[in-house]
């Protein structure tokens, strides 16, 4: 949900018009519009760069998944392990262009450790391949986009941490 719908909601529970500050935010997410479309587009328009890179370097720092045995040994399990990078950096798409973390929350993160630990998934490795998609993602991205972008991977290594 973005800033503005969330100032509304909250002011329409509480019967009231929105306060200065909560003007002063959206005028700040409106300020900052351009800046998140743009980051969005970046991340969109590169997606396959970014996961090749991304799981390129997962793969040199954990070499064993891609050995026999290992979660993405096979090209189904690589297929898929992939496909998640992509679904990843498109969660964060969301999150930037809202300007809110809570579309990552609830999009994919509720149950997400829970979810891998079942499918026998190791948490660790998963918190390494956010990485390795965040660092490919900032590093297309000027330096002042990369500061708005990067909290928002952060986010979702924090939460599965």
């Amino acid at each position: 949900m973005s800033v503005v719908s969330q100032v509304i909601l909250k002011a329409d529970d509480e019967l009231r018009y929105p306060s200065s500050g909560e003007l002063a935010g959206i005028k700040k997410f409106l300020k900052t519009g351009a800046q998140r479309v743009r980051i969005a587009e970046t991340l969109a328009a590169s997606e396959k760069k970014i996961v090749d890179k991304a799981s390129k370097e997962l793969f040199r720092l954990r070499p064993e998944y891609r050995s026999p045995g290992g979660n993405a040994y096979g090209q189904k399990e690589y297929n898929q392990c992939i496909r998640d990078f992509g679904w990843y950096l498109r969660l964060v798409t969301y999150g930037i262009l809202a300007g809110d973390k809570e579309p990552i929350e609830n999009t994919g993160l509720i149950g997400v450790r829970e979810m891998y630990n079942s499918l026998g998934v190791p948490v660790p490795g998963m918190i390494d391949s956010i990485r390795c998609l965040r660092d490919a993602s900032i590093a297309l991205l000027s330096k002042e986009d990369a500061q708005e972008a990067a909290p928002y991977f952060d986010y979702i290594i924090q939460t599965m941490s």
